[in-house]
């Protein structure tokens, strides 16, 4: 494989999981040409990927709607004389996308209805795996094996830099603190915001340390309803970091507490000690992976886990977690990287 295409998935998380397969073709194929066909929101997680070449750009609900700009991509890829793709999602149009752009390999998971576009059709895990090791088991079906399952994300001096100034404007500078990321792309997988008011009161009132609510613009209702319910208000960074910035802040950050999100892998990316509050999703499944320090919050109560029911009014499995929980598996991770540290020196 001399020029190798790797049709990336939608979502933040689903990126960083895609990491470790995109390092691994380019150990195996070191002289390779490596592109990576991806949606906008995805740019910044692989934005200075030392691993790939070139990032395509394709949105194919908004900007390459229309068979135009379809029609402009297939003349993009078939202009880079590709030799091989691998395609990450299982994706009927995704997959003719790769055949009209007259890739002669294509390799991805052969159910479905795109499943006889494919040259290489991979067969699906027999027992449900973490996302990481499904998008690995296809490099494996062509002779590329990993064992590194870190996720991988570049964080430049200057996004440090950025954090650092950040930090200062908000009046942090030389502040320990531990952020908070509330948010998550559907509410079911939010802890409560009234145990994240709680907690932010015990870490600062017991811990000592300040305590940073982290997020998008979308997130700032969020940060204020959590900050409306501390005596002791915390520092709200939503909407000021992107998210080279934020992975450089939560680096800079003693802990982080995250439901299950993109922010929340993009901590593990960055090896941040990260306290993960799991719900309706299944840690094994899409659980942070890879080296690092970290607790996974997560009980059984009887449900089905994961469940996609967008609509339940109960979120008996989020709320199952306490404040004490969240506060015993912080101090968990700062005593482990106090025990690092020792090590260390």
């Amino acid at each position: 494989m001399k020029r190798i295409l790797i049709v990336n998935v939608n979502w933040l998380g689903d990126t960083l999981f895609a990491t470790p397969l995109i390092r691994a073709v380019r150990e195996k194929y070191p002289e390779s040409y490596i592109a990576i066909l991806t949606h906008p929101r995805c740019y910044g997680m692989l934005e200075g990927n030392p691993h790939i070449n070139e990032i395509i750009i394709y949105d194919e609900k908004k900007e390459h709607k229309n068979l135009l700009r379809r029609f402009s991509i297939i003349s993009h890829l078939r202009a880079r004389n590709f030799d091989a793709a691998f395609i990450l999602k299982k994706s009927f149009s995704r997959t003719l996308l790769l055949l009209f752009s007259k890739i002669p390999q294509r390799i991805g998971y052969g159910s479905g209805r795109a499943g006889f576009m494919l040259t290489k059709r991979v067969s699906s895990p027999c027992k449900p795996a973490h996302k990481v090791d499904y998008f690995l088991r296809l490099a494996d079906a062509v002779g590329i094996s990993a064992k590194n399952r870190n996720y991988e994300i570049a964080i430049s001096r200057e996004d440090m830099d950025e954090a650092e100034n950040i930090l200062k404007g908000t009046g942090l500078e030389g502040r320990k603190f531990i952020a908070l990321n509330a948010g998550g792309n559907w509410n079911p997988k939010r802890w409560p915001v009234s145990n994240f008011a709680e907690l932010g009161e015990e870490i600062i009132n017991k811990l000592k340390m300040s305590v940073v609510l982290t997020g998008a613009d979308k997130d700032m209702a969020l940060a204020e309803d959590i900050a409306g319910l501390m005596k002791r208000k915390p520092y709200i960074l939503c909407g000021k970091t992107n998210l080279k910035t934020l992975g450089a802040i939560f680096k800079k950050a003693i802990c982080v507490v995250s439901n299950d999100s993109g922010p929340m892998h993009l901590a593990a990316a960055v090896k941040a000690p990260l306290v993960a509050i799991f719900g309706p999703t299944s840690p094994e499944l899409t659980g942070p992976c890879g080296d690092g320090i970290r607790k996974v919050l997560h009980k059984d109560i009887g449900c089905k886990i994961p469940c996609y029911d967008l609509k339940c009014k109960d979120n008996r499995c989020i709320k199952a977690i306490t404040v004490e929980d969240a506060m015993k598996a912080i101090a968990e991770i700062l005593e482990m990287h106090r025990n690092m540290l020792r090590e260390i020196h």
